[in-house]
């Protein structure tokens, strides 16, 4: 179902400033200021509604996060999750996945989670992909060395097709599962996408991509 557009989101997004950051190229190399402190800065892509990025944020205080989010509406209805639960290791930013490099300094992001991304799933969509190299490259620029990608999908074709990905573009695999909530893995957060589908009785596809040192 198609979300309904909300009059004047926008300005309602701008009055929430210090959650959602405005102009944050600004921060680039000194996100750590933001938040207040060094602690490890965890970045999710397609944030969505904030269901999986409020509970991190409230179950690892010692953790920063942020929320990227492209779509204003969707966007509004996960800041004002975080405005009810008083997050402050929480903030949220409304941007493309392409400006990456423009908001964050090489191996300035420790973590970057991708769930349930769109599986684009006509060949000749492929690189619109969040897992295509093209964004891959993105990535290994930003994150630390060691640094993490976690992956969590309900497509099959999208998730082996991001599996040849990462080994294509050198990440080590670890963790790989083809159905997560009967693979005895602990410590799993759901988004609201992956309630949706575990209550079908569909398998949750999940790994770990870590870029070495070079």
């Amino acid at each position: 179902m198609r979300l309904r557009k909300k009059p004047g989101v926008q300005n309602k997004l701008q009055e929430m400033r210090e959650l959602v950051i405005p102009n944050p190229e600004v921060n680039k190399g000194n996100w750590h200021a933001v938040f207040g402190n060094t602690n490890p800065l965890h970045v999710e892509l397609g944030t969505g509604k904030g269901t999986f990025i409020t509970t991190l944020a409230g179950i690892n205080p010692e953790i920063n996060y942020l929320g990227v989010e492209k779509v204003p509406d969707i966007l509004y209805i996960a800041a004002k999750k975080a405005i009810a639960q008083c997050l402050p290791n929480l903030r949220f930013l409304h941007m493309d996945v392409e400006n990456l490099p423009f908001i964050f300094e090489d191996g300035e992001v420790d973590r970057i989670y991708l769930n349930f991304s769109d599986p684009w799933p006509k060949k000749r969509h492929s690189k619109r992909r969040l897992t295509h190299r093209h964004f891959l490259e993105i990535y290994k620029k930003v994150l630390k060395r060691p640094g993490e990608i976690h992956l969590k999908t309900d497509n099959q074709g999208f998730f082996e097709f991001s599996l040849n990905e990462f080994s294509e573009m050198g990440f080590r695999l670890r963790n790989i599962t083809f159905d997560l909530h009967n693979s005895g893995f602990s410590g799993n957060v759901m988004t609201e996408y992956e309630e949706r589908f575990v209550n079908l009785g569909q398998p949750i596809y999940r790994c770990e991509a870590i870029v070495l040192p070079e």
